[in-house]
């Protein structure tokens, strides 16, 4: 009956054949805002995250990002840090407030010589730098005049890429242009429990496709400007969506979940399309023929070296519709609390937490996902090389009267999503690495302070840094190029 289940097949490799590709990348992921604080310092000028979390009610306990990790004052340490964790590479985004503090005009040199000094510190590490463009907090100045929901603001995206270019384009070899474009369309205009706070679903759908625009735009002034061998990329929160049954009315929820979760994002980025089911379940909610113009799919689908994915927990769906007259449709989908769905065109949709162990997110824990995902990107795809640009878990972490974080969950979580990696590795993906979500505990948006993602412990009142026990033990995967002791059940469903 049930369809909660992987597509893939049993483990073959013995414990000890679990060792990576040579030239496998191994680093660790943040998030400018969430991490650097510095909100008002040199130039900075608000950002959409700057305004939201100011709002009372938005995020847990008050919390702001406008100390953070404090990473703006501490970097050098930080990059210290990395360094003893054996981390080769570092994927960082950049406060595009920062330095376009109003979305347009010239660039602020402090901001830029901020970037500057921690590309240089990196590589002076050994750390290979690895930006991303943007990663959600776009400056409140494009917000005012309407933010991701017209169509000047693509423009001014690829403005910003060409100064990024331009400033740190010759030392870094690889580039994002946009960081999980779902959560900035959809929580951000649709549900409204991520920055901008709107609640609007043709607002989101239009910001899905200025998204989709701004990528494609950035891909082109990246490549105007950057040497030929940069990579450039887009990183995608895929959704491996699961029906809670094989009714042909689950089936048809799993579908309409892929297609404004999944297949919006890869049909126009990767095939030239919007999906004609996707346009079919939301043409009530926006005209496609007068959002889309000609020539927006040919700049979309602009070649990329890369495709990054962001993997924490599948997603399981059943139909809705019995609650229409009833109680509210359960939306167990992990992304937040609010009377707005996150899904446009497919408000009647019911999700679920699946069975088993779960993390302090209430996700559940679940590699075969990833594996399942990796290997549909590579049936679909072939050709396309991979990275894993975040994947991580949240657990309530405290330092023991001893000093130490010890938080065995979180690397039984990593354990069994990197066995995942291999084994799609081993059944031809092409995966080229694996970023840690995260370096440090930090600003985790609406959750403030109250969950912790990091392989390093932040005592915030102090800034003091703690590695916790899984970033020692992910500094040695990633000094050996091997994943040790590997249960032979991880990575299956």
């Amino acid at each position: 009956m049930t369809a909660v289940r992987s597509e893939s097949a049993e483990l073959s490799q013995s414990p000890a054949s679990y060792r990576f590709p040579p030239g496998f990348v191994w680093g660790a992921a943040t998030a400018a805002y969430q991490i650097e604080g510095a909100a008002a310092e040199d130039g900075r000028t608000p950002s959409i995250w700057d305004t939201f979390s100011h709002t009372p009610g938005r995020v847990h306990n008050g919390d702001t990002g406008d100390i953070a990790a404090d990473h703006y004052h501490r970097f050098r340490d930080d990059v210290a840090l990395m360094a003893d964790l054996n981390l080769g590479a570092y994927r960082f985004s950049v406060s595009w407030s920062r330095v376009q503090p109003t979305g347009r005009g010239p660039a602020v040199q402090r901001g830029l010589d901020f970037y500057r000094q921690l590309v240089d510190e990196l590589l002076e590490k050994g750390i290979t730098p690895v930006a991303t463009l943007y990663h959600w907090d776009l400056p409140q100045d494009l917000e005012d005049v309407g933010g991701w929901t017209v169509r000047d603001t693509p423009e001014r995206f690829a403005e910003y890429a060409e100064i990024m270019a331009g400033a740190i384009g010759d030392r870094v070899p690889y580039w994002t242009t946009l960081n999980e474009p779902w959560c900035s369309a959809y929580l951000g205009y649709g549900s409204g429990v991520h920055a901008p706070g709107r609640t609007e679903p043709e607002s989101a759908l239009k910001a899905v496709h200025h998204l989709n625009l701004a990528h494609g735009r950035g891909i082109a002034a990246l490549r105007a400007l950057l040497p030929s061998t940069a990579q450039t990329s887009v990183t995608l929160n895929l959704h491996q969506v699961r029906p809670l049954t094989d009714s042909p009315a689950d089936l048809d929820a799993a579908r309409r979940i892929d297609a404004v979760g999944n297949r919006v994002w890869l049909g126009p980025m990767l095939d030239g399309a919007y999906p004609e089911d996707l346009l079919a379940d939301t043409g009530h909610l926006v005209d496609w023929n007068k959002l889309v113009r000609d020539g927006d799919l040919a700049e979309i689908s602009r070649p990329i070296d890369l495709l990054g994915i962001n993997y924490y927990t599948p997603t399981l769906v059943s139909d809705g519709t019995a609650h229409r007259e009833g109680p509210a449709v359960p939306r167990n989908d992990g992304h937040g609390a609010s009377d707005h769905s996150p899904w446009p065109g497919s408000e009647h949709v019911a999700f679920h937490l699946p069975p088993g162990e779960t993390t302090a997110m209430r996700w559940a824990v679940d590699a075969s996902g990833l594996y399942d995902l990796l290997m549909r990107i590579h049936r679909e795809h072939p050709g396309l090389p991979m990275m894993v640009t975040e994947n991580g878990a949240a657990y309530d972490d405290y330092i023991s009267p001893e000093g130490a974080i010890n938080d065995p969950e979180r690397i039984s979580y990593l354990r069994g999503h990197l066995s995942a990696v291999h084994r799609a590795l081993g059944d031809g993906a092409d995966v080229r690495g694996y970023f840690l979500w995260s370096l440090l505990d930090n600003f985790e948006w609406a959750y403030g302070y109250s969950k912790r993602f990091g392989a390093v412990y932040v005592d915030f009142g102090t800034q003091r840094r703690i590695p916790k026990q899984s970033a020692h033990w992910y500094a040695a995967v990633a000094r050996d190029n091997v994943l040790p002791d590997v249960p032979e059940e991880d990575g299956k469903s």
